[in-house]
C-alpha cells in the first residue's frame, strides 16, 4: 500500500495523476463536497456568531469511507482539491471529517495547488505543500452563509405571496432584474424614423460605395433627415448639383484624401467569462455546456499515450500567463506562422478586475505544441472544437498585430464653398494579417461588421469620379437587443456579479426555476419571472441593487485576502434584511403582489375582466370576490403574456369549459382545462387532451380520444375484485396487485389472469406498506381536502381560483419569534378526484422530477446550493 494518499475531485482527475506520480502515491476522489449545510431552517444561527451546521452528503459517504480506509494504511495526506475557494473549503471540509472520527491521529496533512494537470505541474506541487488557507475557506463559508439566509427568508416569502416552488437569491435575482428591464426597454421603446442618402461612384472601371457627409455645408447626423420629403429633396438637390439626370449620370470631384495605417491588436487569453461568452457566439455552446466539456479537457483526456490534461483550469478571471508558457507559445507560433507573424515582444496582460482571485492565469493549452490538428479525431468533436478555440486565442494573444491601410476619400458635389455637398468613400486593405490569421474575436451585435472593408481603386485630388447612383433610403431606430447567454455574462462581469464559477449555475438557475425562456437563443423573462422581480425590486430594492451585490462581493474578496473577518459582512448584512423580510410579511397581501391588470368589462354582464398571476399560473377573471356571483376564471393559453393580453383574448378564454356533445350512453362531453393540462370530461371521467385544442377539438375528435382512453383503461385491468376493493393492474413494470394499501409483485410462474382472490390476499399481506413518498394514497390522504372538479371551483390556471385555496398554518420560528410558512407539504393537496389517471401521476411525479432536474443541472464537482423551493419539495413527498 502507499504511504501517501492524495484526494482530488473527480475520479477522471485521480486518474490522470496516479500516472504521474508512481506507486508511491495512492489517488482517490472526494467526487465534489463531503459535507454541506443541514438542508433545513436553523442551519446557519445568526444569533450565535452565524454557527453553521454542516452534515456529510448522503451520496458521498461511501467515498469518504473510503478515503478514510486508504487513509489508515497511508502516513501522508495531501488534499489537491481544485485552486479556487470552493476547492479550498472542499480540503477543509475533507481534514474537518477525519480529524473527528480520528483518522488523522499521527498522519501529515498536505494542501498542495496545481492550475495544470501535467507531469512537471503535478509534482512540483506535491514537492512544495502548503497549509490550508482558513482566509479562502472562511471567504467561501460566507458565501455560503449568504446564499442560505437569504434563500431561507426570501424564497418562503415567495412562496406564501406569490406560488410554491419559486426561489430567490443574492445572486440570481440581479441576474433577473437585468433581463427583465432589457425586456421594460424593448417594450417602452418608440421607434423613430431617419433616412440616409447613399450612391455609388464609379472610377477606374470600378464601383464602390458612397455616404453622404455633408449637405449645404452641414455635417450629416443619424436624424437630419426624418421623413420622406426631406431626404427626396436632397437626392434632387444632389443629383442636381452633380449634373445627373433622371436617368442618372452625373459627375464628383475629388477634394481630399487621407491615407492611414490602422493597427488591431489581438485579444488576451481566455477568462471563465470571455470563454464563455466566445463559445456562445461561435460555437453555439451554452455556460453549462462549455464549462462541462473545459472540466473534461482540464482533467485529461486521452490523445493516444495515456491520459493527460490539455487546458489549464478553467476557472479563473486572470488574463496572466506564466512566463514558460508565454516562451513556448511564442516558439509554436514562429514555428508554424513565420517568425514576422510573432510580436516583437512577448505580450503581457494584466487583468482589469481589483478582485481576480480565482487562479493565477489564463486559461490556455497545457503545452501549445499540441495542436488542435494532433487532437482532432482522438477526442469528441465537442471537446475538439472548444480545445481548438481556447489553443487559438492563447497563440493568437502572442502573434503580431493586425495592419490595415485605411483611406477615406471626400467628393464634392457641385461647387465648395459655404453650401457644399460632400459625399465620402472609405477603404480599408489588410496589409500584414498577424494575429488575424489565427483567430478573429467575436462580437454581439450582428450590425457592428466594419462598413469600410473595401478596396478603392487608385484616385488624387482634382479627379473626376461618376456618380454611378444614388438613393435616399428608410431607417427605424431599433431597441436594444435581448441578453444573450454571451451578453448576459459580458454584463454580470461588468456588474461585478458573482464570479467565474457561479455564471453558468446563475443562468441554470433562472432557466430551472422558469423565470426565463429562450428565444432564438435569447432570454425573454416569462410573467412569473417579471412579477418575481418587481417584488423583489419594489419590496428589496436594495438587495438587488447591482451596487449592492458587486460590494458584497468586494468584501468577500476582502475576507479571502486575510483583511475582514467571515462574519463581518454577515453582521452588515442580516439585521436589516431579517426586519425587512418580517415587515414584507405583515404589511404586503398576496392581492398587490398579483399586480391584477384590469382589462376592461365583460360586455354580458359589465362587471371588471383582470388578469393577475395566481397560484398556479397567470389567469383572466371576470367579476370580484366582494359580488354575489362567484367569479369566473380561465387560465392563460401557452404562450400569451399578461403584459400583452386584450379584453378580447380573455373574452375568448372564458368559452371554456364547451360542451360538445354526448357519449352513446347519453352522457356529457365536455372539454376543458385544468391544473395538469386539457382534457375532455364524459360523466364522471376524464381524458387529456395531448394533442389537441380544448378551443377547437371537435365532438367527433372527442369520442376518438375517449374511445382510446377505455381501451387502456381495459387493457390495464387484468382482474378487478370490486367488493374487495383489490385489482390485477398492468404496470409500467409487468402486471401486480394493488389494494390501494400496498403493491404485491406477482410470481414469475403465474397467470395474472388466473389468480384467485385468496392468492391476491396472501401476496398483499407479504409485501411492504406503500409509503406516501411514492404512494398515491400515501400519508396525506384525508388531511387536505381536494377542490371539487365542477364548474364552480376552477383549478390551478386553466380554471383555477386564485384565492379559493387556504393558506397553510404558520410555524412559529422559536429564534425571532415570527411566523415561519409552514413546509411545503402542508399545502400540496391531491388532485380532484375522478381526474386523468395520466394527470394524477404527473402530478406526483412533478415536484420530484423538477428536484432531480435541479440536481442534475448543477455543476459537476461544485457545491450544489440548497435551494429551498428544491428542498420543500422533497419534504413534501415524505
Amino acid at each position: 500500500m502507499a504511504d501517501n494518499l492524495v484526494i482530488v475531485e473527480s475520479p477522471a482527475k485521480a486518474k490522470t495523476i496516479k500516472k504521474y506520480l508512481g506507486r508511491d502515491f495512492d489517488v482517490l476522489a472526494s467526487y465534489g463536497h463531503v459535507r454541506d449545510l443541514v438542508p433545513k431552517e436553523g442551519a446557519v444561527d445568526p444569533d450565535n456568531g452565524f454557527a453553521m451546521k454542516y452534515q456529510v452528503l448522503e451520496k458521498n459517504e461511501r467515498h469518504v469511507e473510503a478515503i478514510a480506509r486508504a487513509l489508515r494504511k497511508a502516513k501522508a495526506l495531501y488534499l489537491a482539491t481544485d485552486p479556487d475557494r470552493e476547492g479550498e473549503a472542499i480540503a477543509w471540509h475533507l481534514k474537518e471529517i477525519l480529524q473527528g472520527r480520528g483518522d488523522l491521529d499521527g498522519k501529515e496533512v498536505h494542501r498542495v495547488v496545481f492550475y495544470e494537470i501535467t507531469r512537471n505541474a503535478i509534482r512540483a506541487a506535491v514537492g512544495q505543500p502548503r497549509g490550508l488557507s482558513l482566509e479562502l475557506v472562511n471567504a467561501q463559508q460566507a458565501r455560503r452563509a449568504l446564499d442560505y439566509l437569504v434563500g431561507f427568508n426570501l424564497s418562503p416569502l415567495l412562496w406564501k405571496k406569490v406560488r410554491r416552488g419559486l426561489s430567490a437569491g443574492r445572486v440570481q435575482s440581479p441576474a433577473l432584474r437585468m433581463i427583465c428591464e432589457r425586456e421594460e426597454e424593448i417594450g417602452a421603446f418608440v421607434a423613430q424614423e431617419y433616412w440616409t442618402i447613399e450612391g455609388e461612384g464609379a472610377h477606374s472601371s470600378q464601383s464602390f460605395p458612397l455616404k453622404l457627409l455633408e449637405y449645404r455645408g452641414q455635417k450629416v447626423e443619424q436624424f437630419s433627415f426624418t421623413n420622406e420629403t426631406a431626404a427626396r429633396e436632397v437626392e434632387r438637390a444632389i443629383r442636381a448639383a452633380a449634373g445627373a439626370g433622371a436617368a442618372g449620370g452625373g459627375e464628383l470631384r475629388v477634394l481630399a484624401i487621407d491615407r492611414k495605417q490602422r493597427r488591431r491588436n489581438p485579444a488576451p487569453p481566455f477568462t471563465t467569462s470571455t470563454l464563455q461568452q466566445e463559445a456562445a457566439r461561435k460555437l453555439g455552446f451554452n455556460a453549462r455546456r462549455t464549462m462541462r466539456l473545459a472540466q473534461q479537457l482540464y482533467e485529461g483526456q486521452d490523445i493516444g499515450e495515456g491520459s493527460v490534461g490539455l487546458i489549464t483550469y478553467m476557472r479563473t478571471d486572470s488574463v496572466s500567463l506564466a512566463a514558460e508558457a508565454v516562451q513556448e507559445i511564442r516558439e509554436v507560433a514562429a514555428r508554424l506562422y513565420g517568425k514576422d507573424e510573432v510580436a516583437e515582444e512577448p505580450r503581457i496582460y494584466k487583468t482589469k478586475s481589483k478582485n481576480a482571485q480565482e487562479a493565477h492565469e489564463a486559461i490556455r493549452p497545457t503545452a501549445a505544441s499540441i495542436t488542435p490538428a494532433d487532437v482532432e479525431g482522438k477526442i469528441e468533436d465537442d471537446l475538439y472544437r472548444l480545445y481548438a478555440l481556447i489553443w487559438k486565442r492563447a497563440v493568437a494573444s502572442q502573434m503580431s498585430h493586425a495592419l490595415f491601410d485605411t483611406v477615406a476619400v471626400d467628393m464634392l458635389a457641385g461647387p465648395d464653398g459655404a453650401q457644399r455637398h460632400l459625399l465620402r468613400a472609405n477603404g480599408s486593405t489588410l496589409v500584414k494579417p498577424g494575429y488575424m490569421s489565427v483567430y478573429q474575436e467575436g462580437t454581439d451585435d450582428a450590425g457592428a461588421a466594419d462598413d469600410s472593408d473595401h478596396v478603392l481603386p487608385p484616385m488624387s485630388e482634382g479627379d473626376a469620379v461618376q456618380l454611378a447612383a444614388l438613393r435616399a433610403e428608410q431607417h427605424f431606430t431599433e431597441p436594444p437587443p435581448r441578453y444573450s447567454e454571451a451578453s448576459l455574462v459580458k454584463a454580470l462581469e461588468e456588474h461585478g456579479i458573482g464570479r467565474p464559477s457561479t455564471y453558468a449555475s446563475i443562468i441554470s438557475t433562472l432557466q430551472d426555476r422558469e423565470y426565463v425562456e429562450m428565444d432564438s437563443r435569447r432570454f425573454v423573462p416569462t410573467d412569473i419571472g417579471k412579477i418575481v422581480c418587481r417584488f423583489l425590486t419594489h419590496h428589496f430594492h436594495r438587495y438587488v441593487e447591482y451596487g449592492f451585490t458587486a460590494a458584497m462581493e468586494d468584501e468577500l474578496d476582502a475576507v479571502s485576502r486575510g483583511e475582514e473577518g467571515w462574519t463581518t459582512p454577515l453582521d452588515k448584512f442580516w439585521k436589516p434584511f431579517i426586519d425587512q423580510v418580517e415587515k414584507i410579511e405583515r404589511t404586503v397581501t398576496r392581492e398587490q403582489v398579483a399586480q391584477a391588470r384590469e382589462l376592461g368589462r365583460d360586455p354580458a354582464n359589465g362587471k371588471p375582466v383582470t388578469v393577475r398571476m395566481g397560484r398556479f399560473g397567470p389567469f383572466v377573471q371576470s367579476g370580484t370576490k366582494d359580488d354575489e356571483e362567484k367569479p369566473r376564471f380561465a387560465g392563460l393559453r401557452p404562450g400569451q403574456k399578461m403584459d400583452a393580453i386584450t379584453l378580447a383574448d380573455a373574452m375568448e378564454l372564458f368559452k371554456l369549459p364547451r360542451t360538445l356533445g354526448e357519449t352513446a350512453q347519453g352522457e356529457a362531453i365536455v372539454a376543458n382545462v385544468g391544473r395538469f393540462g386539457p382534457y375532455v370530461k364524459y360523466g364522471s371521467k376524464y381524458a387529456s387532451l395531448k394533442e389537441d385544442d380544448p378551443y377547437t377539438v371537435t365532438l367527433e375528435r372527442a369520442h376518438e380520444v375517449i374511445r382510446l382512453k377505455q381501451e387502456a383503461d381495459a387493457n390495464r385491468i387484468i382482474q378487478d375484485f370490486a367488493a374487495e376493493g383489490i385489482q390485477v393492474l398492468n404496470g409500467r413494470y409487468g402486471p401486480y396487485i394493488t389494494d390501494r394499501k400496498k403493491n404485491a409483485k406477482i410470481p414469475k410462474d403465474r397467470d395474472p389472469k388466473t389468480l384467485t382472490l385468496e392468492e391476491c390476499r396472501t401476496l398483499l399481506a407479504a409485501a411492504p406498506e406503500r409509503g406516501g413518498r411514492f404512494g398515491r394514497w400515501g400519508k396525506g390522504k384525508g388531511k387536505r381536502a381536494a377542490a371539487p372538479a365542477g364548474e364552480g371551483a376552477p383549478q390551478a390556471p386553466g380554471t383555477g381560483s386564485a384565492a379559493g385555496a387556504p393558506a397553510p398554518p404558520a410555524r412559529q420560528n422559536p429564534r425571532r419569534g415570527r411566523a415561519q410558512p409552514a413546509p411545503a407539504h402542508a399545502a400540496a393537496a391531491p388532485p380532484p378526484a375522478g381526474k386523468p389517471k395520466a394527470a394524477a401521476h404527473a402530478a406526483r411525479k412533478q415536484p420530484r422530477a423538477r428536484a432531480r432536474s435541479a440536481a442534475r443541472k448543477a455543476p459537476a464537482g461544485k457545491l450544489r446550493p440548497t435551494a429551498p423551493a428544491a428542498n420543500g419539495r422533497a419534504r413534501r413527498l415524505k
